[in-house]
């Protein structure tokens, strides 16, 4: 969602070398209990509530667009692989939070390189697919005519496939070089890398791919889109301008600290930021809390992606009502109303898959 070279935080009580893949380096014991302690609860508890809100929000935007697959969009297409990869990015996080909760990675060579591969792939997946959905709302609302006959559920599976090896491609490294060691108190789940190269590509993948492109991607159609929704006489694109401000703005806070972090840690690693046993445990503390954080963007994405859709709501009432013992009453709006402009009409399908 997120999203990464994203390992997850070994639980080590005094040193967090091979906390992440970007920053697995060898450091002196110099953070404290009470840190670690208060690092592991808070971890802990976040990802309970990631795992809980995340896999009930996204099973269920799988389960509509399931059901509804007869009526399927290549927005369609594309918010399910959005569900599908954050799905993806939530089953490892049991694991990691056994992990904290024991102290130790209990779950083998194997699991250790799956889990550790499939949450940065799943990270990626998540972040392209965002992407793709966004250039896809620039391309409805500014070029409706000549995409429109490009826009096809053919066209999605084919942007599926790409997205998804494109994925698994950028996290190999995760898939080989995270394996068990053995650290204080007992056996840890980490990112080894061969050489500092590697290293540095955890880094530069999780920030450039991660953050910066998709966030210039973002600022860059919505830039367009706006003006253009702006001129049109609807009530409607009040709300369209503030989903898009949201989008970009809950990306961008919640992904940005982490990004930071991570990158001053690297320059720590590399005696070119702030030596010391102070600074690095600051800077270690802003790690595991802005990527706890950062992980909740998964919970978010269908919110922000699916339910705020008329269309995609009305689905869910649908399902609910099928249901037995539920009773959802609903008013159905009249299809006279809908007859707006042509340009918000696609502005309003794009945005809030209606």
């Amino acid at each position: 969602m997120t999203e990464a070279t994203v390992t997850v935080t070994p639980p080590i009580e005094y040193d967090y070398s091979g906390y992440d893949e970007s920053t697995s380096v060898d450091y002196s014991p110099c953070v404290s209990g009470d840190a670690m302690e208060f690092n592991r609860v808070f971890i802990i508890i976040l990802y309970s509530l990631v795992i809980i809100l995340g896999f009930i929000g996204n099973v269920l935007v799988v389960c509509v667009l399931v059901k509804y697959r007869n009526q399927t969009t290549l927005t369609d297409v594309c918010l399910f692989n959005l569900a599908l990869s954050d799905l993806l990015f939530i089953i490892t996080l049991p694991l990691y939070t056994h992990y904290m909760m024991v102290k130790e990675w209990t779950h083998g060579d194997l699991l250790c390189h799956f889990s550790s591969g499939s949450h940065t792939a799943g990270f990626f997946c998540s972040v392209f697919f965002m992407i793709v959905m966004t250039v896809d709302r620039y391309l409805v609302i500014m070029h409706d005519a000549k995409v429109v006959k490009y826009r096809t559920v053919r066209t999605g599976v084919t942007l599926t496939v790409v997205v998804w090896l494109l994925s698994f491609c950028v996290s190999l490294p995760s898939f080989i070089f995270t394996r068990v060691t053995q650290q204080p108190p007992g056996l840890g789940c980490s990112y080894e890398p061969q050489n500092g190269a590697w290293l540095a590509y955890a880094i530069l993948s999780n920030t450039i791919l991660g953050l910066v492109i998709p966030l210039l991607v973002m600022v860059l159609c919505y830039s367009r889109i706006i003006p253009v929704l702006m001129r049109i006489k609807s009530a409607k694109k009040q709300r369209i301008v503030k989903l898009i401000i949201s989008i970009v703005v809950i990306f961008f806070l919640l992904w940005a600290p982490f990004n930071i972090s991570l990158f001053l840690v690297f320059l720590h690693s590399t005696g070119n930021f702030a030596n010391g046993c102070d600074s690095f445990k600051n800077l270690q503390l802003s790690v595991l809390v802005t990527e706890t954080i950062a992980f909740t963007h998964c919970c978010l994405n269908p919110i922000i992606y699916g339910f705020v859709g008329q269309k995609f709501m009305r689905r869910v009432l649908l399902l609910f009502e099928c249901v037995p013992g539920i009773s959802i009453s609903r008013r159905r709006s009249s299809d006279c109303s809908s007859r707006k402009s042509s340009v918000i009409s696609r502005s309003s399908e794009a945005m809030f898959i209606m």
